[in-house]
């Protein structure tokens, strides 16, 4: 999350907002934001809303599925990812992920599954 410069602006159990620049960091070599760093962030933000629904002790949060449909390109700028529950199970929790660009506009729609498994006994 560091090396693509995401931040947390919300950090809630049904609630996670995150921001990340489009610099060199996050681009494709065609100039345009990294469909791979939407993902990123997305999971990012799905994964952490996770962490704050599970017993942090005993649990840990990984994700294992995503999509993302990619419907605005973007150059330059910040874009921020709005991450909200579907579904929060025992075992796993959805997550629905927009990612918009300053002027509101949808650049980026993703669900993630994450699962909530047993921290190894060491």
């Amino acid at each position: 999350m560091e090396a693509l410069g995401m931040k947390f602006e919300t950090f809630e159990p049904d609630l996670v907002v995150m921001t990340m620049p489009v610099t060199s960091t996050t681009k494709q070599p065609f100039g345009l934001l990294h469909g791979g760093a939407s993902v990123a962030l997305s999971e990012s933000a799905a994964s952490m809303g996770t962490w704050l629904n599970i017993d942090q002790q005993n649990q840990v949060a990984v994700g294992i599925e995503i999509n993302a449909n990619h419907i605005r390109s973007k150059r330059d700028g910040v874009v921020t990812a709005t991450a909200t529950p579907l579904h929060k199970g025992r075992t796993t929790m959805v997550w629905d992920v927009k990612i918009r660009d300053e002027e509101g506009r949808l650049v980026c729609v993703s669900r993630c599954t994450v699962a909530v498994i047993q921290r190894d006994p060491k």
